[in-house]
């Protein structure tokens, strides 16, 4: 019985699909995912090769990458993205036009999410992480080919990929400092809320009962101190990689050093400047200038994060690949065991549920079996349009895709009902499929995914890497008072755990 208790303590059931706050950006991923796949599938369209639009996609799908990270440091991630999502590409054609053996396939695929798994999370590139990557070379894994049309559909992804690197900078031309602007002024809200929520609930004394302040619960005001502390952390890394020293970024150092110094004295604090100046930060309106203080943090003089060597930060995820690898390998061999014709799909459910903890796999575990149970019945009800002929499939594939892009920071479930039928559409770019045998395919890959997936996860434990996170985690506790410890991913989505993931 106690075993039972625990295993539901550790698992819980309940609140896994409860939906968040839209992220305040939500509309530019979903509008620049757009931009970046219509050109290149219309373009297609006109000569009637649509069958080559998965080449193409997978370097428009590059664009989903990078959008709150300042302009100098996107250009950056966005590079090493293409380089990544092309070296996965032609690994998967090479090996395709090798062999056809679906088993050293799906062995290839599982090798291929691995490494990409451990690179995305030592890299923190952040949403939408390894799984558009290993969707991307697990379904090249098994799209006939020849190594003389590998050239070719390389060129077009890398094409397609320049164009979404170009779709990701652009907004740089009217807000070149836009996600510095926003990340103080997150920093600066969340540092008023805090105040204004009576100041006295610390990471290390925060409880559940009423500690003496105006504004709720110890709890309560636990909670906000450590989303103030992660706004602060994330607007200093985002100021820390944001390129050369200007004018603009001085002003932003000494709103959030303000910050800061709310949450290091809150008694002594005044919620209403800290607010105002949110407010103007976040327009287009010239950055206020404020006196500057000898700040908690130094944040010109630190260096940015992460600051240790590539390979030292691959160490603590060895058990981490081993889990995938082994997770993913076993779902496509089960799938191909049960005579299913594209056992990738069981591999990149598999691949996408791993997260650092096992609470946080069962998580996303159940939001990907409900979001892609959902989806494939708004496939059910799409196919009878994408039917009528190709612009209507390309129509409803551009639709689907803001839609994942929209939904998606408020829950991953939410988001992977839109995925789930953008996915199928994708298959039909060669040729219209009986529809009935692709729901079925996708709902059993799914199953067998999520479960294989989960076994992996509690036979491999990955307590070494789970250390390395409860101690990143601990940073904010004393981040006011001290200013030390590296900022976290300024790009992480609201609802996801340690990054967002999409097909």
């Amino acid at each position: 019985m106690k075993l039972v208790t625990g295993m539901s303590d550790r698992l819980p059931p309940a609140g896994v699909l409860r939906l968040g706050r839209p992220s305040d950006i939500w509309f530019k991923p979903a509008l620049s995912v757009v931009v970046a796949v219509a050109p290149p599938n219309l373009a297609l369209l006109m000569p009637g090769r649509l069958d080559l639009a998965m080449y193409t996609m997978a370097g428009s799908l590059c664009a989903l990458y990078a959008h709150h990270r300042p302009y100098a440091a996107r250009a950056r991630a966005l590079a090493w993205v293409v380089v990544g999502m092309l070296g996965g590409l032609a690994t998967a054609l090479v090996a395709a036009s090798l062999t056809g053996d679906a088993v050293v396939l799906v062995t290839v695929g599982a090798v291929l999410a691995a490494v990409q798994k451990v690179l995305c999370d030592a890299t923190r590139i952040g949403p939408p992480g390894n799984v558009v990557l290993t969707f991307i070379s697990s379904a090249a894994l098994f799209t006939p080919q020849t190594l003389a049309q590998i050239p070719a559909h390389l060129a077009l992804a890398a094409a397609a990929a320049a164009w979404a690197w170009l779709v990701g900078m652009a907004p740089g031309l009217l807000r070149p400092h836009g996600p510095e602007r926003r990340a103080t002024a997150g920093a600066l809200n969340a540092a008023a809320a805090y105040v204004e929520m009576g100041g006295t609930g610390d990471a290390s004394g925060g409880g559940t009962g009423d500690t003496g302040g105006t504004g709720g619960t110890g709890e309560d005001r636990a909670r906000a101190h450590t989303l103030a502390v992660t706004a602060v952390r994330a607007a200093r890394q985002s100021l820390l990689c944001a390129g050369r020293r200007s004018e603009t970024r001085a002003a932003l150092e000494c709103l959030v050093v303000r910050a800061e110094a709310a949450l290091a004295s809150p008694a002594d604090a005044d919620p209403a400047p800290l607010r105002g100046w949110a407010r103007q930060v976040c327009g287009t309106r010239p950055v206020p200038e404020v006196d500057d203080l000898a700040g908690p943090t130094g944040i010109g003089t630190e260096p940015a994060s992460p600051s240790a060597p590539l390979w030292r930060r691959l160490g603590p995820l060895a058990p981490l690949a081993v889990r995938t690898a082994l997770g993913c390998a076993l779902a496509g061999y089960a799938s191909l065991a049960l005579g299913i014709g594209r056992p990738y799909w069981a591999l990149v459910t598999a691949a996408s549920l791993y997260q650092v903890t096992l609470t946080l796999t069962w998580s996303r575990g159940v939001q990907r079996v409900v979001g892609n149970l959902l989806g494939v019945l708004l496939f059910a009800a799409l196919v009878p349009v994408a039917h009528t002929g190709e612009v209507a499939l390309v129509l409803c594939c551009l639709a689907l895709n803001f839609g994942a892009e929209a939904l998606i920071a408020r829950n991953y479930w939410l988001g992977s009902v839109c995925v789930t039928p953008m996915a199928l559409l994708v298959t039909e770019f060669a040729g219209f499929q009986e529809p009935g045998r692709l729901i079925t395919e996708r709902v059993v890959d799914t199953l067998v995914g999520a479960l294989v997936g989960l076994v992996a996860a509690v036979a491999v434990p990955d307590r070494r890497w789970q250390r390395v996170v409860r101690a990143e985690r601990t940073g904010p506790r004393t981040l006011a008072a001290t200013g030390q410890g590296q900022g976290p991913r300024p790009d992480q989505r609201t609802g996801d755990t340690t990054e967002g993931v999409r097909p």
